[in-house]
């Protein structure tokens, strides 16, 4: 029962509701109101009445009104729902309907915020009469005379003593005139910023006239740009489709991006607590910007070169891009290479002096235990490092090049040297050598005494010749060190010869096989 009461309540609301609209539709369908023109010339009974230019209904009466200043006042009746709202700043107007002399009244409802009541008039201030084009048709078809005598006797004879009433006539009779008069009215109040605006406008021109090049130049890039975004007009399309998706991506960034400013705020305002010790520290630095003033300047001339430079290295570049297309497919075997070359786990086989000579810790070829080897990259250097060592030792005796690319008389170790060949194959860094073109200073010496032991007969050999050295062992560094000063000792010179006997032949170069096995057994020796 009571679910049964809430439906018949709320039907009752139903029909109670469609009864008021019912009642308000028809009411505002018998809604008239009063409109008054200076002449309402064309305007027939039962003709439209449109509101915003849709028929909303008809003309019903007119009358006239007034002695002295006579008006014309027509009622129009609404017979459509929904278009009874004129508004108290309503305006109407006479428009003509077609070319056979039909016309119509026209009105706009206003903004105010008052409705025109039922039976309310629309005052002849805010309503406009039409020229009717017909009668100035018929009156040009008659003779120029006829013409004036028309203008001058009937129009000046009809509003002879009103110039006010011919004005305000004239005005309302095309709206053109009344918003034209309004248009000077408001010029009329901005003089002052018409005047300023002259003015401005005198400069702006002059400085385009100074300028013109720059102006004509921007047109010219300004078409230029149109018309490279026309050619890529389809590139610019899918841009502007992706944009949507781009934006919702963006979104979270943005997002985080206010965090970030909410975040920022201590910081702004630890600046702002810093301004005064910031504006001394631009105070300060006035002199110095003024100073790099000349450097700036002369970086901006150098620019101009550079310009120019780059403008004559585009074909390099492009050749260097057209290079750089195939650099792709060189680079990733490249890559790999070096990454292999340069890995310790990849090792030939483990060697000791890798763990020895290897990078400190951190390093990614650091070897963390005592095993490995040298990676690819170390072994080609080991090899110079190693090649070097062979074909030059060097230690606190002397240093011995190994390896000779030219081959020649000087070429092979000599021992005892003759005095022709010293001078064409000596090295010498100066006029005294010790022991070769002056006397040895350790002769006497406990080195030489060395030198004179070893040089006796090898025990237990008879035939072994004195000054030969018994083969028991490799001498030792200080051995060697007491033998190379009677090693490298200069022969004897030889009797002057007869003055007029005919100069000897040289002598037969020689090769002492003694110091040479003796040198070769020191450096060769494991």
């Amino acid at each position: 029962m009571r679910r049964l009461g809430a439906i018949a309540a709320v039907l009752a609301v139903c029909a109670a509701a469609l009864a008021l609209g019912a009642t308000t539709e028809e009411g505002a369908k018998g809604t008239t109101y009063e409109i008054a023109f200076d002449n309402a010339f064309g305007l027939t009974e039962g003709g439209d009445f449109k509101i915003a230019g849709v028929r909303a209904g008809r003309t019903t009466s007119f009358r006239v009104e007034g002695q002295e200043r006579p008006r014309a006042v027509v009622k129009a009746e609404v017979t459509e729902p929904g278009f009874a709202d004129l508004r108290e700043d309503a305006r109407c107007e006479i428009r003509p309907q077609s070319l056979i002399g039909e016309y119509y009244v026209d009105c706009q409802p206003g903004t105010s915020d008052r409705s025109l009541p039922d039976g309310g008039r629309v005052p002849v201030a805010q309503t406009s009469s039409t020229i009717p084009a017909d009668l100035v048709n018929s009156i040009l078809r008659r003779p120029y005379r006829d013409r004036l005598r028309l203008i001058v006797g009937e129009l000046g004879a009809g509003f002879a003593g009103r110039p006010e009433d011919l004005s305000q006539a004239l005005r309302r009779a095309h709206p053109g005139l009344r918003e034209t008069s309004e248009t000077l009215q408001i010029l009329g109040r901005q003089t002052a910023t018409i005047q300023q605006f002259i003015t401005d406008a005198d400069r702006v021109i002059g400085e385009l006239e100074a300028r013109k090049g720059d102006v004509t130049r921007f047109v010219r890039e300004a078409g230029q740009t149109a018309e490279i975004s026309a050619s890529r007009r389809t590139d610019l399309a899918e841009s502007f489709r992706r944009l949507p998706a781009f934006l919702t991506e963006l979104e979270p960034y943005m997002n985080r991006l206010g965090d970030l400013t909410d975040a920022q705020t201590p910081v702004l305002r630890d600046l702002q607590a810093a301004s005064d010790e910031l504006d001394t520290f631009l105070t300060r630095l006035r002199p110095f910007a003024a100073e790099g003033t000349p450097a700036l300047t002369a970086l901006g001339e150098a620019s101009v070169v550079g310009r120019r430079a780059v403008r004559k290295s585009e074909e390099e570049i492009r050749e260097l891009r057209r290079l750089g297309q195939d650099a792709p497919e060189l680079a990733e075997p490249l890559r790999q290479f070096l990454q292999t070359i340069d890995d310790r786990a990849r090792a030939v086989e483990p060697d000791p002096r890798a763990a020895a000579t290897d990078p400190p810790a951190g390093d990614k070829t650091h070897i963390s235990g005592r095993g490995g080897g040298f990676t690819g990259m170390e072994a080609i250097w080991n090899y110079f490092y190693w090649q070097a060592l062979t074909t030059n030792p060097l230690d606190d005796v002397g240093h011995v090049l190994r390896l000779s690319v030219i081959v020649n008389e000087c070429s092979g170790y000599q021992t005892n040297p003759s005095d022709q060949l010293y001078e064409e194959c000596n090295q010498a860094l100066g006029p005294t050598q010790p022991g070769v073109t002056t006397p040895d200073p350790t002769e006497g010496s406990a080195a030489a005494a060395a030198v004179a032991k070893r040089e006796t007969p090898a025990a237990g050999r008879r035939d072994a010749p004195a000054g030969t050295r018994a083969p028991t062992g490799t001498p030792t560094p200080r051995e060697l060190q007491s033998l190379l000063p009677g090693l490298l000792a200069p022969p004897k010179a030889p009797p002057a010869p007869a003055p007029k006997a005919e100069p000897p032949a040289p002598a037969p170069r020689t090769f002492d096989s003694r110091g040479a096995e003796d040198l070769l057994d020191f450096l060769l020796a494991p």
